[in-house]
């Protein structure tokens, strides 16, 4: 090898390989992969991390960095609405003409920027590095000029720019300094009620990073047995939940690993609780949930319908997640069954069972906490997508119910079109259905309302958004 200098580019100034940066470039390619692929961060961040510790060594890229990687990729899609009313101030053309993998760049800089405490300096400059080696050293010269402008002010002062103010266009203002779109905005206003207050609770609490929740599955795992693990405190309202602190792995847990136990959020073991609290005309023998996939409530149910000595059956439409189902319920101690079928199109009798689910496909507004990217995606419009197959399916639950039976109709939707609206609709066409009080239902658990139906929220009792109405079949 010559011992001689590189040579010197035009500029006069010697060429310099770029930094790589493992835990800034896994952060691009998890946004990458949510806008090229519409994937979910959830799903394509697990993978990026055990690829990145297999690569870089534990010691070189240890909890800190998946840390790191995490917030930079979850905060960045959370703020995503905030930072691009920044980047549009910054920019010298409109956002939609600057390509797609340069913006992921420039908003994991002002995520870094007005999000996190990294400094200024190491801010710009480690972004500026991570854009030479994956956009080059001319696009790199772009994202250092807009950072620097956008470094120029913290993120309360950003705001005092960007969003209109509140006494002028309420929804607006709170859409940009929530990082939210406007039509979701109003929507949760809708359905939460009152005043200012409320609303920016909740849709600070949406931009919060989730606990990890565990359930303990009766009959084969215990709440005290999982308090035992490193970081384990007790749930806020179901008697199955143990929430670890961050940075707890539910995969290092022997009673996850086994399916003794799984992850669940709290707001769905009080829906399943429920269903099967609820008291019930005649035997209790046969339970259905009749949108199983992907498998956490259809476990839950199945352990308790275990010890009342009744058997589940768990339908799924879509054969994968059918399968996803049935390794959720594998070990279940009591009968169970599960099968792939539309449950518009039962595969059983009218009046089968004594109880049923119905945990309906929806627009998902209750979980933005833990798909920041769903908020983007969506658009009022899915709203008529959903609603004949809701209304289809609560339909199928309350013909699949025999009289006297339960049927639950849930949903990780606090919007009315798919809540209220969904069941009133329904009920017109089976006036020999009546609706029971849930609240007494989920005993403890505070502000659900004016019932009889219950909406849960984030902010207030920290879970997901989970509706949930319980329909008696009396006739």
């Amino acid at each position: 090898m010559s011992d001689q200098p590189r040579r010197p580019r035009p500029s006069g100034k010697p060429y310099r390989r770029p930094k790589k940066d493992p835990v800034r470039i896994l952060a691009f390619e998890a946004l990458r992969a949510v806008d090229e692929r519409d994937a979910y961060a959830n799903l394509v961040l697990p993978p990026l991390l055990r690829k990145a510790r297999e690569k870089e060594g534990p010691e070189a890229f240890d909890a800190r960095d998946a840390a790191l990687a995490t917030e930079l990729v979850y905060g960045t899609l959370r703020r995503q609405g905030t930072y691009d009313a920044v980047l549009a101030r910054c920019v010298d053309r409109p956002l939609g003409e600057v390509d797609p993998p340069v913006l992921d760049v420039l908003s994991l800089g002002a995520h870094q920027l007005l999000g996190t405490r990294i400094p200024t300096h190491a801010a710009v400059s480690a972004t500026v590095e991570l854009a030479r080696v994956v956009l080059g050293d001319g696009r790199a010269k772009f994202v250092n000029a807009v950072l620097r402008k956008v470094a120029q002010d913290d993120l309360n002062g950003w705001l005092e720019r960007v969003a209109p103010p509140y006494d002028e266009d309420p929804e607006d203002h709170l859409a940009v300094v929530h990082s939210h779109p406007r039509w979701v905005v109003s929507a949760l206003w809708d359905s939460l009620g009152g005043g200012r207050a409320g609303i920016e609770e909740l849709l600070r609490a949406d931009n919060e990073r989730p606990e990890v929740t565990l359930v303990a599955r009766p009959g084969r795992a215990t709440a005290e047995e999982l308090l035992g693990e490193d970081a384990a405190v007790a749930g806020h309202w179901s008697p199955y939940a143990v929430r670890l602190a961050e940075g707890g792995e539910p995969g290092a847990i022997a009673a996850v690993r086994e399916g003794r136990a799984g992850v669940q959020d709290e707001g769905s073991q009080l829906v399943a609780i429920a269903l099967a609290n609820a008291p019930l005309d005649g035997p209790d023998r046969r339970w259905l949930d009749g949108c199983a996939g992907p498998g956490g409530k259809a476990a839950l149910l199945g352990a308790l319908a275990a010890q009342r000595g009744a058997a589940l059956v768990a339908s799924e439409k879509q054969t994968h997640r059918a399968g996803l189902v049935a390794r959720a319920l594998e070990g279940n101690p009591g009968p169970y069954q599960v099968i792939a079928a539309d449950g518009t199109r039962p595969a059983w009798r009218p009046g089968s069972f004594d109880r049923v689910l119905v945990d309906v496909p929806c627009t998902g507004l209750g979980a933005l906490r833990r798909r920041p990217e769903a908020r983007w995606r969506r658009r009022p419009e899915d709203l008529e997508g959903f609603a004949p197959l809701q209304r289809g399916l609560l339909r199928s639950a309350l013909e699949s119910v025999r009289v006297g039976g339960v049927v639950g109709y849930a949903t990780c939707s606090p919007h009315l079109a798919e809540t209220r609206a969904v069941v009133a609709d329904v009920l017109k066409q089976y006036p020999d259905s009546d609706l029971l009080d849930a609240r007494p239902l989920l005993p403890g658990v505070p502000d659900l309302g004016e019932g009889p139906d219950v909406q849960l929220w984030p902010h207030l009792h920290g879970t997901d958004a989970m509706y949930l109405a319980l329909i008696r079949r009396t006739g």
